[in-house]
């Protein structure tokens, strides 16, 4: 006969060992010995004294009130996002968004950690926008970003295929790209400026067809930083005939500064998003927390989050954990960078709080 207790007198596991009494050698009360069995002192354990205790007296984590709402023909993009489930990544996000406008009532950083997957899923306008509403306040992108952003405004379009043209050796080798973010870095060593700041510069003085899609050319114009971290011979740019070393990694470095003291000023509500970079991001991002704390800076009260469609190592323990362990909170988000953006978009401006 099965008893039934309350939970709190639910105790005893598995790894007590058996029961004062009984050897686990011989047959238990209960069990039926199959006459077919080669195990002579081995039977199954009884079940006859488990002990359970009542649903209703059970903590659950998930219940009725956290379902989502079927939507109809006539629901708007604010009764979607309210009937969400109120579950697992939904949650996050909607937490997410409430820290993302603390820091903007508080004057804190909300900086976006870019890779170039972030540009060529189309993502540059609503970035752009939320960057006009004051979720954008500064940017940190790889050298992926800076071929793709800088493509989009001069031609309208990017991302060639790599398979069509790396067997005759023609992958990369567009002029424009090239001359332009060499030319950039130049004209940052010289006015001691960094990267992205002058690449955006720079692109703005070409008058480019597709400027107001451009984050390089709306970030400048709004006077939002603008960092760039490159990884030597990781770019088509650094095998054009125009390449500057040097002035690619004077200027990358000034980037690294600045954005250091982008994240020194996050302490007290500050946030950081890494979307879209595996491994060069995160590391800036951590190496900035450390030169923080190194010069004697607090660094608490920091939130944290990773968007990617998949979760890696770095992005993980750099970016969601290490930095908010002595004060923050960390989120991992994952999906597709073209479904979960717009949707942080539509939470932090319709969803529930938003103005």
């Amino acid at each position: 006969m099965i008893r039934s207790l309350p939970l709190a007198v639910l105790t005893r596991s598995v790894s007590d060992g058996p029961r004062a009494g009984r050897d686990a050698g011989v047959p238990q009360t209960g069990c039926v010995r199959s006459s077919m069995s080669i195990y002579e002192d081995l039977q199954p354990i009884s079940l006859d004294d488990v002990t359970t205790y009542p649903l209703s007296s059970r903590p659950s984590k998930v219940t009725v009130k956290d379902f989502g709402s079927p939507i109809t023909e006539n629901s708007s993009l604010r009764d979607y996002l309210a009937a969400l489930p109120n579950i697992l990544a939904v949650q996050s996000i909607r937490d997410l968004a409430v820290r993302i406008r603390r820091a903007r009532e508080l004057r804190k950083p909300i900086i976006w950690g870019i890779g170039g997957h972030v540009i060529k899923t189309g993502l540059g306008p609503i970035m752009i926008d939320l960057m006009n509403r004051g979720f954008v306040t500064a940017i940190a992108g790889n050298g992926s970003v800076l071929v793709h952003d800088a493509e989009i405004a001069m031609a309208g379009s990017t991302s060639e295929d790599v398979d069509a043209t790396l067997g005759v050796g023609a992958f990369g080798g567009a002029e424009e790209t090239g001359r332009l973010l060499n030319d950039a870095a130049r004209r940052g060593a010289r006015d001691a400026t960094g990267l992205g700041e002058s690449l955006g510069r720079v692109l703005l003085e070409l008058k480019p067809q597709h400027e107001s899609l451009s984050l390089l050319c709306a970030a400048y114009k709004a006077r939002v930083p603008f960092t760039a971290f490159i990884t030597m011979g990781g770019d088509i740019a650094h095998f054009h005939p125009s390449t500057d070393g040097a002035a690619l990694g004077a200027t990358s470095h000034t980037d690294f500064r600045l954005l250091a003291e982008i994240v020194r000023r996050m302490n007290g509500g500050g946030v950081y998003l890494n979307v879209g970079s595996a491994v060069t991001l995160p590391e800036v991002f951590l190496k900035c927390v450390t030169l923080v704390r190194n010069l004697g800076f607090q660094l608490k009260d920091i939130t944290t989050a990773n968007f990617d469609f998949i979760q890696s190592y770095r992005p993980l323990t750099n970016v969601v954990r290490r930095p908010t362990a002595d004060g923050g909170r960390g989120y991992a988000i994952t999906g597709h960078h073209e479904l979960t953006i717009p949707l942080l978009a539509a939470e932090l401006i319709c969803g529930a709080g938003a103005e």
